[in-house]
């Protein structure tokens, strides 16, 4: 069934003469008869009756008017829907981040939203790893995740985050050379994010540690880095987290950046290269003015 043989039964029985249909069709009367009998064949039935008045309907043609006029409608409707997902004017899209993008990603969210207001955007906190699972099972859109990203997702870096001691507010800190951090390290107690919630930050951790020679003492272990932080603040224990959680370090908690090059990593957008998403570039669009905003 074309649509354009409906939009011309539809016009015939609107104007109720063919020449008049024709007309408002932009099309030769010769052209839309052709039309309505194909239409007719397809249906089995005659739909209109000519006469001195014009083009009226059979009683088959009214059987079938409002259930064409419904199927155009209804085709137009999603056509307009489909123009305006392209322009990012509807959807969802399903953004990730993890702790290094606490920051980053509610601003590009934010910026995302006052741009495209008729997107439903949701943002889930994720590790880097389940990001790049989701991101491969398309139920996640693009995430803001730990570089480098494997060879099937598309990655752009928007900044570089580094570990950062975290310890009470006014409790004595080390001097950050390699020696002195490495006897600060050894001999105190950290608090740390269970690995299974950070394996990011832990890998990330275990590489300055073996950079640094040191096997430091986890006393505790949480599931939340908030919880983290504040166990550092009631003076449990100190902590290596990124430096990045500035943004919601409670009260209590001084963070003391570690320069060492092992303690440095890059922090990006990425997304599924095959993703046909149309708001994925808008996205990043709003990242990177985001991302600006900030610099």
């Amino acid at each position: 069934m074309e649509l354009r043989l409906l939009r011309s039964f539809i016009a015939v029985a609107e104007n109720r003469n063919f020449g008049a249909a024709a007309k408002a069709l932009m099309t030769t009367q010769s052209a839309l008869t052709k039309q309505i009998q194909v239409l007719e064949r397809q249906a089995g039935n005659t739909l209109f009756t000519r006469g001195r008045h014009g083009a009226a309907l059979t009683p088959a043609g009214r059987a079938l008017l409002a259930d064409s006029v419904d199927l155009v409608r209804r085709a137009d409707a999603l056509a307009h829907r489909m123009q305006r997902v392209a322009m990012g004017a509807e959807g969802v899209l399903n953004v990730g981040f993890g702790m290094s993008a606490l920051d980053v990603a509610p601003r590009a969210v934010a910026v995302f939203r006052s741009r495209h207001p008729g997107v439903d955007i949701k943002l889930e906190d994720m590790s880097s790893t389940a990001q790049f699972e989701a991101l491969g099972n398309n139920s996640l859109h693009v995430g803001f995740v730990r570089l480098p990203a494997p060879p099937e997702f598309g990655a752009r870096v928007i900044r570089r985050d580094q570990l950062a001691l975290a310890v009470p507010s006014g409790a004595p800190v080390p001097e950050l050379d390699r020696e002195s951090l490495r006897e600060w390290l050894q001999g105190g107690p950290l608090v740390r994010l269970l690995p299974v919630r950070g394996p990011g930050l832990a890998a990330q951790n275990s590489q300055l540690f073996t950079d640094l020679g040191c096997s430091p003492t986890v006393m505790y272990e949480t599931s939340d880095l908030l919880t983290v932080l504040a166990l550092v603040a009631a003076g449990t224990g100190s902590a290596v987290v990124p430096a990045s959680v500035g943004a919601i370090a409670p009260g209590g908690v001084q963070l003391i950046p570690i320069d060492f090059e092992s303690a440095f990593w890059s922090i990006g957008i990425a997304w599924l290269r095959e993703s046909q998403n149309s708001l994925v570039p808008l996205f990043l669009a709003s990242a990177e003015a985001a991302t600006n905003d900030q610099g």
